[in-house]
């Protein structure tokens, strides 16, 4: 049942300062109920095209199949053909709509994100969403065939890649936007580029994430300010904590201890799908959201990234992706 709108905000705040109950399942079914969320599938979305990448399980595989329900032309990208292959079948066949393209493309390989570009452009009209949902934990240093460290070139450095290529068709389409999956993970860290990339020495796979996902979000803000002129609206956001399988093999002794409140991929995908898809979130640009509210991107003190770092940011990204750094 809905709640007013200051019993609503005033739950929503309580949930928040908790931070565990704020990105549990709790928090989702409870901000679900109070703010009486629309249904997304009242929404339908016939001749839109969104790209989904790491589609092929968890949260990219629910997002994709809420958004084939919806109507919408899917491109789901993944780095394995088979099992790409058969995420497209089985999201078909779950909602009856073929209209779901199976592309493959592995984000540690730049020259596959620009190939991958290059057929989007040559292949589709229009582009309405991107949602950038790669990634994993790396739990060992190691390099690309690029010369980045893995966990920096698949959640930074190639989506942000695969976003400057893919703009003038993004600039193309009205009411197009660009959804970053962060994660609340990068609370604990700040933005220091000269930290971004940890070397093997006293390399720490969770650390290396947290400070990946820092540079996602700032990065979304400096997209939100720089491409104004494009009308492409920018959002990062984090599911809260989701029982997937990245999460069961990176984090085991978490998923245990939380199992009973770790979200279900489709609660972690909704603020995604409604992110990509509804006409609330064109009146903003360059927020970090959690169940379909913008947040703080702070909460650590020490954390707040400065402008220049944040201008350091782009350029050493334009750089590593071997693009010029003005639009």
């Amino acid at each position: 049942m809905t709640s007013s709108p200051l019993v609503a905000g005033a739950l929503d705040q309580a949930l928040e300062a908790t931070i565990v109950l704020s990105f549990s399942r709790v928090g989702y079914e409870l901000r679900e109920r109070a703010f009486g969320w629309t249904d997304l599938t009242e929404r339908p979305l016939a001749e839109r095209v969104i790209v989904v990448t790491g589609a092929t399980s968890g949260l990219g595989f629910a997002a994709a199949t809420r958004l084939a329900l919806l109507g919408s032309s899917v491109v789901i990208v993944g780095r394995d053909p088979s099992r790409t292959t058969d995420a497209r079948d089985r999201i078909a066949a779950a909602t009856g709509n073929d209209d779901v393209e199976a592309a493959v493309a592995d984000l540690a390989d730049l020259d596959a994100v620009r190939a991958l570009a290059a057929h989007l452009t040559a292949t589709r009209p229009r582009l309405d969403a991107i949602v950038h949902n790669a990634g994993a934990m790396a739990t060992a240093h190691e390099l690309t065939g690029d010369g980045i460290e893995v966990t920096v070139q698949t959640h930074v450095v190639a989506p942000f890649l695969l976003t400057r290529a893919l703009l003038p068709l993004l600039a193309s389409t009205p009411g197009s936007r660009v959804v970053t999956v962060s994660s609340g993970g990068m609370y604990r860290e700040g933005l220091s580029v000269d930290e971004l990339e940890m070397a093997a020495d006293g390399f720490n796979g969770v650390t290396a994430y947290a400070r990946a996902k820092r540079a996602q979000v700032v990065l979304n803000e400096e997209w939100s300010r720089r491409a104004a002129a494009t009308a492409v609206t920018f959002h990062a956001m984090h599911p809260g904590w989701v029982d997937t399988p990245g999460i069961r093999v990176s984090l085991p002794r978490f998923s245990q201890v939380l199992g009973p409140l770790l979200r279900t991929p489709d609660q972690g995908a909704d603020t995604m799908v409604w992110l990509a898809t509804a006409r609330e979130p064109l009146g903003t640009n360059g927020r970090f959201w959690l169940d379909r509210r913008a947040r703080s991107t702070v909460y650590v003190p020490g954390t707040r990234p400065s402008p220049d770092e944040a201008e350091r940011l782009w350029h050493w990204t334009c750089a590593r992706a071997g693009v010029e750094p003005d639009l």
